[in-house]
C-alpha cells in the first residue's frame, strides 16, 4: 500500500522529468539536464489588510492556509510602523506558506488540475505576471477556489496570492517550462 501512496505522489514530477524536461532541452538547446529550468518552490500568501484587528480574520487565514497546503504558515510582521495605515512595528500583517519538495509538486498538480478550473470566469492566466527573474504570481480573489475548502464551513471570504519559484533565468524560460507542466496561460496579443 505504501509503494501504491508514493508513486501517486511522485506523479507529477515524475510527469515533469518524462515529459517536460525533453522538450525544454529541445526547445532551448540545454546539453546538460541539469541546466533545465525546474519550480524550485511555491509560496502561498494572505495579506491581512483591513482584518488585521480582528482575531477571528487571522484565525481563519491560518486555518485556510494549514487546509490547503497541509503545513502551518508563518505570521509575517511589519519591518516599521506607517501611522497612514495605522499598523505599528511588529504587528501581523499576513501569513505565508512555502512548499518544497513533494508538498510542492503535489500543490502544483492540484492547482493547475483542479483549483484553477473552479474559478468564476475562468479564461487562463495572464502571461504578463512574471517577475523578470522567472517567477511567476497568481492571485486568487476567494480561497474557495481550492477542493479543502467546503462553502458551507466559510465564515469570512479571503483572497491570496500564489508565487511559483523557478531555477530559470529568463521569462521566457519560465513561461515555457511553467505551459508544459500545464499552467493555462493565455496567449500575448
Amino acid at each position: 500500500v505504501k509503494q501504491k501512496i508514493s508513486n501517486k505522489r511522485m506523479a507529477f514530477q515524475s510527469f515533469y522529468k518524462t515529459q517536460v524536461v525533453p522538450k525544454l532541452q529541445s526547445e532551448f538547446g540545454y546539453k546538460n539536464i541539469h541546466a533545465v529550468p525546474t519550480v524550485t518552490c511555491v509560496t502561498l500568501n494572505v495579506g491581512l489588510g483591513a482584518g488585521m484587528k480582528e482575531a477571528k480574520y487571522i484565525e481563519t487565514a491560518e486555518k485556510t492556509l494549514t487546509r490547503i497546503t497541509g503545513q502551518k504558515p508563518v505570521s509575517t510582521k511589519a519591518r516599521m510602523s506607517i501611522s497612514t495605515f495605522k499598523i505599528r512595528e511588529g504587528n501581523v500583517v499576513g501569513m505565508k506558506v512555502t512548499l518544497r519538495g513533494k508538498r510542492m509538486w503535489d500543490f502544483l498538480e492540484k492547482l493547475i488540475k483542479i483549483s484553477l478550473p473552479r474559478v468564476r470566469d475562468f479564461r487562463g492566466l495572464s502571461a504578463k505576471s512574471f517577475d523578470g527573474q522567472g517567477n511567476y504570481s497568481i492571485g486568487f480573489r476567494e480561497h474557495i477556489a481550492f477542493p479543502e475548502i467546503r462553502a458551507d464551513e466559510i465564515e469570512l471570504i479571503h483572497g491570496l496570492q500564489v508565487t511559483i519559484a523557478t531555477s530559470a533565468k529568463t521569462d521566457e524560460e519560465s513561461k515555457s517550462l511553467l505551459t508544459h507542466l500545464g499552467l493555462p496561460l493565455k496567449k500575448e496579443e
